[in-house]
């Protein structure tokens, strides 16, 4: 069991054990590396806020994840979210202030990282924390439903919310790192790396979370594999073209059951791939 887990959450798996990996370029961009974890990817991984998710704080698992606020990652994000917050209703959004919304109503600067000796923090924005958990969460016993206002009001409009919420608020459980690598051959590649975003992506402080869901067996229980139910996130991570050589590269490599099990996931793991499944 990770030694991160508190006595009273359900078990995770250590954070660390052999992972596949799969590299490949973009069909649609020749200077678009993709390295993929397929370990995570072909995991039975799935939200489970609200039946069975133990919470990030210790008595509060009603909050899931969302007791400390998102950071936005950019001005699109905040602009896009900024959208979403006016299309919100009283019926919508339990902390609703009556009146159209402003920025300050629902966002508050805080500190990325903490700095080095000397040297000023950095500054971003993020959401509002009320009463321990963000501003958007919606508590058990609203008329709404308990859980994100901005998620229940994609879901109600017909949407994904990946539309409405803040970056890294869909795009959890995946980590999404970019940079630009030089080869020795003097080309240059955006190298996309997808992987799991364990306990480690959330800095120092994640080992000190009451509980983590995505190396947990409790959490485990999907149907199909990640790389199928989070379609949608990992089209507008990666795009269309590279998401579709992403799933026949995995189709391939279930197939021939060369893909390193997540030790969370049961065995044998009960997912298939366009009826696909390891042996």
């Amino acid at each position: 069991m990770d030694p991160s887990t508190a006595a009273d959450s359900p078990p995770e798996v250590g954070l660390d054990f052999p992972r596949e990996w799969i590299e490949f370029l973009d069909p649609a961009d020749p200077e678009h590396l993709v390295r993929a974890d397929l370990t995570w990817l072909t995991s039975a991984w799935t939200c489970v806020f609200g039946r069975g998710c133990a919470g990030v704080v210790a008595g509060r698992a009603e909050d899931g994840c969302c007791n400390h606020g998102a950071f936005f990652t950019d001005t699109d994000d905040l602009t896009r979210v900024e959208e979403s917050v006016g299309e919100l209703t009283p019926a919508d959004w339990q902390r609703h202030p009556g009146t159209t919304p402003g920025r300050d109503d629902w966002t508050e600067p805080d500190t990325l990282t903490e700095p080095a000796p000397g040297e000023d923090a950095e500054q971003a924005l993020r959401t509002r924390v009320v009463d321990g958990a963000c501003v958007f969460l919606n508590r058990p016993g609203h008329p709404a439903g308990a859980g994100c206002a901005l998620h229940a009001m994609a879901l109600r409009q017909g949407r994904h919310p990946l539309e409405t919420k803040p970056d890294v608020c869909w795009q959890l459980p995946v980590r999404r790192e970019q940079e630009w690598v030089d080869r020795p051959d003097d080309s240059r590649v955006l190298v996309s790396t997808i992987g799991e975003f364990d306990r480690r992506g959330w800095g120092p402080g994640g080992h000190d979370l009451h509980w983590w869901c995505t190396g947990s067996p409790t959490a485990h229980v999907a149907a199909e594999p990640l790389v199928e139910t989070y379609g949608p996130e990992l089209v507008a991570l990666l795009g269309p073209a590279a998401y579709a050589e992403l799933r026949r590269l995995t189709e391939a490599r279930l197939d021939a059951g060369l893909v390193a099990p997540h030790p969370a996931s049961p065995r044998p793991v009960p997912v298939e791939l366009h009826r696909r499944r390891p042996d």
